[in-house]
């Protein structure tokens, strides 16, 4: 029998103890009135959580466009808890870590995943750098790029770990890829309730898989820009389309190749800034976006955007220049700088307000 949104497991736990669904709320009540500001918003989304509706209501992140409100079913939100917990064999009694904030979706779900399967949930104040009990194992996590970056001495304590919210860079991959612990990259958004996808972030070759392999009872296909188009009827009603353009494998692969509204044509040519960026990391290691600028000759050119680089321009645009594996089409004609990147609240790089800004001073 599928569990309900009404219900507490009798196996969760929160920061050691058991609570019913009464008991949970005076926990919240609690939170609110007594707690630090991370545990106020937790203590919002247990009450809206415990109370009689059956949705409730969901900022996004605001990365791609202005932040908005989603309605969610609870119902959706305990589907997507259960394809989580089906995809990494979660179990009742299970442990996890949860150290993002509340406010958005991926921290809201990591308490829906406990409440729901039964997992015993440490939860922390969600820092950059995430303080823990070091000596306990947890058969499950999640957290963003920075985060994982700052527990590396760590992530032996974990046996599963879903990374998202920002790219993973590869020298993060390189520095994850003989772990026993095992690490996925995750496909989603507000819409779909958290990921629809995941893939490994370990291989032999030490790069991350190519492929994005659905969760049960998700599958794709592609419109006419070839961007993904979703179906996942037990966390969406509808057939969510996407602007994410991808090399589908089989109704439940892909490869990301970017987003259509960053696409780049330069002097005929198609340039996925994603894919570039990917190929310049090992020379850069500041935060950078690759983006087109309008030109006479070629309509867009390609330029490059570093905030607050150590090096030079010249020094930087060398480096390019060596690097193997990039066409003479992805070297950017321009660098520019700046001094800091715009960033929505939950630290995600606001890419196309980034860009304006600086092509446009």
């Amino acid at each position: 029998m599928t569990p309900t949104y009404d219900k507490v497991h009798n196996r969760f736990k929160f920061n050691g103890l058991h609570f019913t669904h009464e008991e949970l709320k005076e926990v919240a009540y609690s939170l609110i009135k007594e707690g630090e500001p991370y545990e106020k918003v937790t203590g919002d989304f247990l009450i809206d959580w415990l109370d009689h509706r059956d949705h409730l209501y969901v900022t996004t992140s605001g990365s791609t466009g202005k932040p908005k409100l989603i309605k969610l079913t609870k119902q959706a939100m305990v589907n997507s808890a259960i394809a989580t917990g089906n995809f990494f064999k979660l179990e009742p009694g299970d442990k996890a870590l949860h150290c993002l904030p509340s406010h958005f979706i991926a921290g809201k779900m990591m308490f829906v995943r406990a409440l729901v399967l039964g997992l015993e949930i440490d939860f922390v104040e969600p820092s950059g750098h995430p303080i823990f009990d070091y000596e306990k194992v947890y058969d499950f996590g999640a957290m963003i790029p920075l985060q994982l970056k700052h527990t590396l001495n760590y992530v032996n304590n974990f046996k599963n770990i879903i990374v998202g919210g920002s790219k993973v860079t590869k020298p993060l991959i390189e520095k994850i890829k003989d772990c026993p612990s095992r690490f996925y990259e995750t496909y989603g958004m507000t819409e779909t309730v958290t990921h629809v996808a995941v893939r490994s972030l370990q291989s032999q070759s030490g790069e991350k898989e190519l492929y994005f392999n659905a969760l049960q009872d998700i599958t794709f296909n592609t419109d006419e820009r070839n961007c993904l188009v979703i179906h996942a009827p037990k966390l969406v009603e509808e057939i969510l389309v996407t602007n994410d353009i991808v090399d589908l494998k089989s109704e439940t692969s892909f490869k990301l190749l970017g987003r259509f509204d960053n696409v780049i044509n330069s002097g005929g040519i198609k340039l996925f800034p994603e894919q570039i960026e990917d190929k310049l990391q090992p020379v850069i290691d500041e935060r950078f976006i690759v983006a087109g600028e309008e030109d006479g000759t070629l309509g867009e050119k390609l330029v490059l955007i570093i905030e607050n680089p150590r090096d030079s321009v010249e020094s930087i645009h060398n480096r390019i220049k060596q690097l193997k594996g990039l066409t003479k089409f992805e070297v950017p004609k321009e660098i520019y700088t700046t001094d800091k990147f715009l960033e929505t609240v939950n630290g995600k790089i606001q890419r196309n307000k980034t860009i304006k800004k600086v092509l446009e001073r």
